[in-house]
């Protein structure tokens, strides 16, 4: 990890220690509209039900008044209107709730101690100290980022008798905290869309907001004016010059599903191919959330500027799952291998055990993995091996072609392979990482996911990859981002969409871990003979290979066998 992805993580740590939760002068957006988060494509039916806290109970004491108002950081309505009520009203008109959101494992774990007591003394007392100590897990600052954040968290209150005889709240961390099963509920993570550095593929960033209707306000906010996590600003850019802000507090959508954004004068000479930059990148993060618009329109001072689209590539569609089986390779759609030209009897015509198949997204190569740990760029008739003998971990193609390998005793030693068994070594690939289990491309080609061992930990990471001009992969950004810990070891990782990811964990006891990309992660039981995983563009789409050559689909929540008698579950570039 780097020094600066450390004193960040320990930032986040320190925040809640010290009972002062980040400040800055933006804060979370809370007089935006957010609805809940949804797969691409999909739009919502209707508006998602939200938990509701109750206000302060009269004669409650300094620990329940504090216990009261951490609780009601479940209801966001109205800046957290009920959390006010415990406050006193000085401090509640100065108490700024969208600064952060520190995340704890669960509300009935907190410690709650006082320095005032039922009984006699708390009848004559008139003020009160209140500690909270929690276990937190991860944090959201106040641009709606998210950080896992293990580790303790201790806060101070100070809380006072009103003149009516209740106790109220007159110092405490500007921020909320709430645990991680309703976090959830209550929050949703929206991908706001940004340029590579090619300005031809957009990639999502992941920011997390209150639930309320109508997100168009709050997305834009987020995005004109914003910019991107530290960890992936290397490899990606936005439309939105630093200057153009909205010019006003909301985007209305009428009822021809046009959004109407105004912006201020510092937009109003911009060129066409900004513009439609700036609307294609808008358009997508609306789309991405599930808001019903047909176009978004750009306004200054009331005339309307006239914005076309750009073209952006969009990943592969896939047409089926890529399998070795009974001496073919191919796509299987129900019990018929279709085979790749130029690639399949390539495949085929290797005599030693293959361990592994990535599939270019194009189809026009392959890596393949011998179970020795060697690793072949297949196509076009040709077989060449890449440098760098047995230890590699599973081989990944980029989207530009890039066949990419590290050895897993050599995290730092990460180097992309071009045609020609061309070598090109990854600068600043993942320090202060002792080892690396596995390692995938996105589909964008701006960020690459890890599993790897830090201090005896496994963590999954993400970073962001830097290409020179021509697009050759040349070093991962400063910053590596966790996502999280993983409680076994890993089987495979892939890339499931955009945002999230898929961690088959074993062989004991299979589970399979949807991480987000930034962002909570869920597990559920495997089949019980995991060995393998092939990703998808979504969670339906997963494929996990049995030992014994079952290949099982996603049906619900449950899994099914699709097909039988498969010797390999290959992948496809970035799935």
């Amino acid at each position: 990890m780097t020094d600066a992805r450390k004193s960040r993580v320990l930032r986040g740590i320190a925040v809640v220690a010290a009972a002062v939760l980040l400040t800055a002068c933006t804060g979370l957006p809370t007089s935006s509209d957010v609805e809940v988060g949804l797969p691409l494509g999909q739009v919502p039916d209707e508006s998602e039900f939200l938990p509701l806290a109750s206000g302060p109970v009269d004669g409650a004491g300094p620990a329940e008044i504090v216990e009261g108002f951490m609780e009601a950081a479940i209801t966001p309505d109205e800046g957290w209107q009920t959390a006010r009520k415990f406050l006193t009203p000085e401090f509640a008109a100065t108490w700024r709730p969208a600064e952060a959101v520190a995340i704890d494992a669960d509300a009935s774990t907190r410690r709650i101690t006082s320095s005032v007591q039922d009984g006699e003394e708390a009848e004559e007392a008139t003020e009160a100290d209140v500690q909270v100590q929690t276990e937190l897990v991860a944090s959201v600052d106040e641009t709606g980022e998210y950080s896992d954040a293990p580790g303790p968290g201790n806060m101070s209150f100070q809380v006072v008798r009103a003149d009516d005889g209740e106790w109220r709240i007159a110092k405490a961390p500007d921020g909320i905290v709430i645990d991680e099963r309703r976090f959830s509920v209550v929050f949703i993570g929206y991908a706001l869309s940004y340029f590579d550095q090619t300005w031809k593929r957009l990639v999502p960033d992941v920011r997390w907001f209150p639930r309320r209707p109508a997100p168009a306000t709050t997305i834009a906010q987020a995005l004109i004016g914003g910019t991107p996590s530290a960890w992936l600003e290397p490899a990606v850019q936005s439309a939105f010059p630093p200057d153009v802000r909205l010019a006003l507090g909301a985007v209305p959508i009428g009822t021809d599903q046009i959004a109407d954004v105004a912006l201020n004068s510092a937009a109003q000479n911009l060129d066409q191919t900004t513009l439609a930059r700036m609307r294609t990148q808008l358009e997508r993060s609306l789309a991405d959330a599930g808001v019903r618009v047909n176009q978004v329109q750009f306004s200054v001072d009331g005339r309307v500027l006239g914005a076309g689209v750009v073209e952006v590539e969009q990943p592969t569609a896939p047409s089926g799952s890529l399998v070795l089986a009974e001496g073919a390779f191919g796509t299987i759609v129900g019990d018929e291998i279709t085979p790749i030209p130029g690639v399949s009897s390539e495949i085929l015509s290797i005599a030693q055990p293959i361990a592994a198949i990535d599939v270019a997204a194009d189809d026009s190569h392959a890596a393949v993995q011998l179970d020795d740990g060697s690793v072949f760029r297949v196509g076009d008739g040709q077989i060449d091996q890449l440098p760098g003998g047995p230890g590699l971990v599973t081989p990944s193609i980029d989207p530009y072609g890039y066949t990419w390998t590290v050895p897993s005793g050599d995290p730092r030693g990460l180097i992309a392979w071009g045609a020609g068994v061309t070598e090109h070594r990854i600068a600043k690939a993942f320090p202060d990482v002792s080892g690396i289990t596995h390692l995938r491309v996105a589909a964008d080609g701006a960020r690459v996911a890890a599993v790897v061992n830090v201090g005896g930990q496994r963590r999954v990471v993400v970073a962001a990859v830097i290409r020179d001009g021509a697009g050759v992969p040349v070093a991962l950004g400063d910053e590596v981002e966790v996502l999280g810990t993983l409680p076994g070891a890993a089987i495979g990782l892939v890339w499931l969409g955009s945002d999230r990811l898929g961690i088959l964990t074993g062989p004991d006891d299979p589970m399979m871990v949807w991480q987000r990309v930034a962002g909570p992660s869920t597990s559920e039981a495997a089949p019980s003979d995991a060995v393998s995983i092939a990703g998808s563009r979504t969670t339906a789409g997963v494929r996990v290979l049995g030992a014994s050559g079952a290949l099982f689909a996603r049906s619900g929540s449950a899994w099914r066998e699709a097909t039988s008698g498969v010797s390999l579950l290959a992948t496809r570039a970035g799935q």
